[in-house]
């Protein structure tokens, strides 16, 4: 009995040393892979468009009025409500959130908007029911049950915003771009830019890379898009030059 027992804490013991190397092994990877990012400071992009900087990623304000669109709601609520204050501008004027995807460095600030309706697509709601796992044997969280799901190719006019849902599943099942007003191209995670060209988002991080690369090959060819905005790797004012060297 005394043997069996001991057994069975070497076993244990084996298992939890595994365990804290393959974690160690993974946060070195994650935090190796954060500091190639090139996100925007916090500054107003061009027109009406603003970019908060988050530590390694962006979310993105466009001004309608005395209100705004958000695209995507940050890492952290006290870091955009910092960064935000330098831009003077009130989180309870944002009216609308637009989720790219449910990762927790795009949504986790999201109870900073409490006056905006919040948008997300139908595949990636599998993410926070249960449905389906994001990382091993967890899957993503919302701070909130209060969401409207979109459709591949839905169009939704928010103020003065005319705004097309693009699926672009890969990074996650349910990756969502949007193309505002025919012209501004948001994309989340679905790829990224190096010295002002369109490559593949960092592979480690996607759930199906096969299916992102065929995601961005559907992006490259939206007629009347000039701008590109991702969520990592700052912005493009030359769509068709950006996807010149796309394959």
């Amino acid at each position: 009995m005394r043997k069996n027992l001991i057994r069975i804490f070497i076993g244990l013991g084996v298992v939890l040393i595994a365990l804290l190397l393959i974690s160690g092994w993974y946060m070195f990877k994650v935090n190796t892979l954060l500091k190639t990012m090139t996100p925007l400071e916090t500054k107003q992009v061009i027109n009406n468009i603003y970019s908060v900087n988050n530590s390694f990623v962006n979310l993105y304000l466009l001004k309608d009025s005395s209100q705004y669109i958000a695209v995507d709601a940050g890492n952290d609520i006290e870091t955009v409500s910092t960064e935000m204050a330098k831009l003077n501008i009130d989180p309870n004027k944002v009216k609308a959130v637009l989720l790219t995807h449910s990762d927790s460095d795009h949504a986790a600030a999201l109870k900073l908007f409490k006056n905006a309706k919040v948008y997300l697509s139908y595949p990636e709601e599998k993410l926070i029911n249960g449905e389906e796992n994001r990382f091993f044997l967890f899957g993503n969280k919302i701070d909130t049950e209060d969401y409207i799901l979109l459709k591949d190719q839905e169009e939704l006019q928010i103020g003065n915003f005319h705004i097309k849902c693009f699926l672009n599943s890969g990074h996650t099942p349910g990756s969502m771009s949007y193309v505002v007003n025919d012209k501004y191209l948001f994309i989340g995670d679905a790829l990224s830019l190096k010295e002002g060209l369109v490559q593949e988002f960092i592979h480690f991080f996607n759930m199906d890379s096969e299916k992102a690369k065929e995601s961005i090959n559907l992006l490259s060819h939206i007629s009347g898009v000039e701008y590109i905005f991702t969520a990592h790797f700052g912005f493009s004012d030359d769509y068709k030059t950006a996807f010149k060297n796309w394959k």
